[in-house]
């Protein structure tokens, strides 16, 4: 995995640069319904563990999880409910999706560390648009602490590692933050002066963004590093196309019965 660092990750990051980053991210991955080809997935997953609660780790500002919820219910007729982790919690886009989705979601306010869920938090672990952040080992750990609970995992990342993915995302994000910035939610002014007046929110989105890809796992990948972990589970990894025809890697564990 390429060693380079992204901004969001780093604990000296200020915290509204972060948070406007991730409530950018919300917006696209809902808008573009990215995730929608990984509906039957989750579901499967929810299915075959009788479940209706998904504990979201790295949730950073909510990420697709309006339109997932949106997509269950639509296509499975399936009322889910998401509970909204973080190692950096951003408490104020989780109270603004809270309230568009009041009885689709929680969040837990405190720091969640995604190797270290908190036991009470019971349900099937989902990852969006986040395991690229992490080194193997690391990986190794969120994995294992959800076989220590005994609970499904799906994990979903995109898109394609390619230099056509690249160019397309120095292209493509300062258009969409010029366009788009005054009809994020929440409002925030400081989003309005770091984006236009002095653009760092799209400067460190652009950067990020491009080391993603760098950073991208392939369905292989995934598949070794769960051959490592000593597990009674049921293992998929694959890739799906979304509308935006980009591939999506997916990776889903489910207890065997």
């Amino acid at each position: 995995m390429m060693q380079v660092f992204e901004f969001e990750d780093q604990k000296w990051f200020p915290n509204f640069i972060r948070e406007s980053m991730t409530d950018y991210l919300r917006y696209v991955l809902n808008t573009t319904n990215f995730y929608r080809p990984t509906t039957l997935l989750l579901y499967d997953c929810l299915n075959q563990s009788n479940a209706n609660i998904c504990v979201d780790l790295c949730s950073g500002g909510g990420g697709p999880i309006e339109s997932v919820i949106k997509n269950l219910k639509d296509e499975h007729d399936l009322d889910v409910r998401f509970i909204l982790t973080d190692k950096f919690p951003n408490q104020e886009a989780f109270n603004f999706i809270k309230k568009r989705l009041p009885n689709n979601i929680e969040f837990i306010e405190s720091s969640i560390d995604a190797m270290e869920v908190p036991a009470e938090l019971v349900g099937v672990r989902t990852m969006y648009s986040a395991i690229h952040h992490f080194e193997r080992e690391t990986i190794k750990s969120v994995i294992q602490d959800a076989i220590k609970a005994k609970v499904p995992i799906a994990i979903f990342d995109g898109s394609d590692k390619s230099l056509l993915t690249i160019v397309i995302i120095i292209i493509f994000h300062p258009i969409a933050f010029f366009l788009f910035t005054p009809f994020f939610k929440p409002f925030k002014f400081s989003r309005i002066l770091f984006t236009y007046i002095i653009p760092v929110i799209p400067f460190c989105t652009i950067w990020d963004g491009v080391v993603s890809i760098l950073r991208l796992y392939q369905p292989g990948d995934l598949l070794k590093i769960v051959q490592e972990v000593d597990s009674n589970y049921k293992w998929k990894a694959g890739k799906v196309r979304n509308n935006l025809y980009m591939n999506i890697t997916y990776l889903t564990g489910i207890p065997e019965k």
